[in-house]
C-alpha cells in the first residue's frame, strides 16, 4: 500500500485510532496514584533539574538578546525539552510497538499501523499539555508570546508531527527484525538531546564548521530554533529553515509509511 494510501486508510480509521490513543494514555498511568498527573509533575521537575544545573550553577545562557535573565533561559530550555521528548519517546518506544501485541499482529484485518500512530499521538497528547503549561509561564513571568508567534507555531510543529510519526513506523517495522534496536535507544536520546539545542545555542554550534555540517541537516535542532523564535523571543521566522523541516517531516513520513506496510506481511512469521 503506497504512503498516500496508508494515509487515506487511517483517516477512515479514525475511531479506532482514537480509541487506542486514549488506551495508550491510560496505559502509561495505570496504578500510579497520580495518574495523569504526572504529565505535569514529570516536566517541571527536569525543568527545575536542568535549569539549577545550567542556569544557576554553570550560568547558561542562549544571548538571544540583551540582558536575558535566567527566567528567559529556564523557558527557552523547557521549550526544547518539550520537543525533545516527544522525539525521545518515539525512540524508546517504537521498537516494541509491535512485538508487545502479538495476538493483534496474527488478526488480518486490524490494521497495525495505528500502533505506531497511536502511541505517538499520544506522545503528543502529553506535549500539549506542557506547552499549555509553558504558556502559563510566559504570562506569569510577564512574557506574553505575540499573536503573530502563536500564529507561526502550527506551521513549526505540523512538520515534527510528521516527523515523528514517519520515525515511529520505521522503527516499530525495524524493531521486529532487530531486537537490538531497544538497548541503543538511551545512547541515542542522549546524543539527540544535546544536538538539538536543547541547552546549546545555535550560535555556538555555528561557530564550529565541522560540528555544524552535520547537525545542520537535525530537523529537531530547527524546530526547536524556530518555535523559540516565534514563541519565546520574538524574532523573525527563518523561512529556508522551515521549509526544511516540512520538507524532511514530508520525506519521512512518506517512507515510514512505505517502509511499514513493506514489510508488516513477514511480522506475523517473526513474532
Amino acid at each position: 500500500m503506497p504512503a498516500p494510501a496508508l494515509l487515506q486508510n487511517l483517516s477512515q480509521r479514525h475511531d479506532l485510532w482514537w480509541q487506542f490513543t486514549v488506551r495508550a494514555v491510560e496505559m502509561r498511568h495505570r496504578g500510579s496514584y497520580l495518574g495523569v498527573f504526572w504529565t505535569v509533575l514529570n516536566p517541571l521537575l527536569m525543568l527545575a533539574m536542568y535549569v539549577v544545573v545550567f542556569g544557576f550553577i554553570f550560568k547558561s545562557k542562549f544571548n538571544a538578546f540583551p540582558n536575558e535573565t535566567p527566567v528567559d533561559y529556564s523557558l527557552a530550555v523547557f521549550m526544547g525539552l518539550i520537543l525533545f521528548h516527544i522525539t525521545a519517546e518515539t525512540i524508546a518506544a517504537a521498537p516494541t510497538y509491535i512485538i508487545t501485541n502479538p495476538n493483534l499482529v496474527k488478526k488480518v484485518v486490524f490494521p497495525l499501523e495505528i500502533l505506531p500512530l497511536s502511541n505517538t499521538s499520544a506522545a503528543w497528547f502529553h506535549f500539549l499539555i506542557s506547552f499549555c503549561l509553558l504558556l502559563i509561564a510566559c504570562f506569569l513571568t510577564q512574557r506574553p508570546p505575540s499573536i503573530t508567534g502563536l500564529l507561526w507555531m502550527p506551521l513549526i510543529l505540523i512538520p515534527h508531527i510528521m516527523f515523528t510519526i514517519g520515525l515511529s513506523w520505521i522503527l516499530a517495522a525495524l524493531g521486529v527484525f532487530f531486537r537490538d534496536i531497544s538497548q541503543v535507544v538511551g545512547f541515542v536520546s542522549q546524543v539527540l538531546l544535546y544536538a538539538s539545542g536543547v541547552f546549546i545555542p545555535v550560535s555556538a554550534m555555528i561557530k564550529v564548521p565541522a560540528l555544524w555540517a552535520i547537525l545542520k541537516w537535525n530537523p529537531l535542532l530547527h524546530t526547536v530554533e524556530l518555535s523559540r523564535h516565534a514563541l519565546l523571543w520574538n524574532k523573525p521566522i527563518d523561512l529556508s529553515y522551515l521549509s526544511y523541516t516540512w520538507i524532511a517531516g514530508a520525506a519521512v513520513l512518506v517512507v515510514g509509511g512505505w517502509f511499514f506496510k513493506k514489510w508488516q506481511p513477514a511480522f506475523a512469521d517473526v513474532i
